[in-house]
């Protein structure tokens, strides 16, 4: 895993339960993190990150204007719930350590509000 993306996975998958990587953690772009997060959807996380001042997507970057589950990740044996609980983040040579310090501190946040509030979550338990 390229160290942008371990330093983004890493301390978030200490944070927040069921949460995981797609795609190949080695064999990976190194600046490119795509995680999915179960009994969350992608889009309420993307709008709850935004107004953190966050940029993100859903999915992923060749299906990023769709609502439909990305091809990839279904390809990849995830099931179309996980899929579309799916968030991709790219750093860029702009993006400092506060950056990304501001997502670790926001995320875990977001998610635990979006799961107090989740259907998915109540059908499980």
């Amino acid at each position: 895993m390229g160290l942008g993306a371990r330093r983004l996975f890493l301390p978030a998958e200490e944070r927040i339960d069921d949460i995981y990587l797609n795609g190949h953690p080695a064999r990976r772009l190194p600046n490119n993190v795509n995680v999915s997060v179960d009994f969350v959807e992608g889009e309420s996380m993307l709008l709850n990150l935004d107004l953190e001042g966050i940029c993100a997507s859903t999915g992923s970057a060749c299906c990023s204007s769709s609502f439909e589950p990305s091809h990839f990740l279904l390809a990849l044996g995830l099931p179309p719930e996980q899929a579309h609980g799916s968030l991709r983040l790219t750093l860029g040579r702009e993006n400092t350590e506060a950056d990304v310090e501001h997502v670790l501190e926001n995320f875990p946040r977001i998610v635990a509000k979006l799961r107090a509030m989740s259907l998915l979550l109540r059908g499980t338990k």
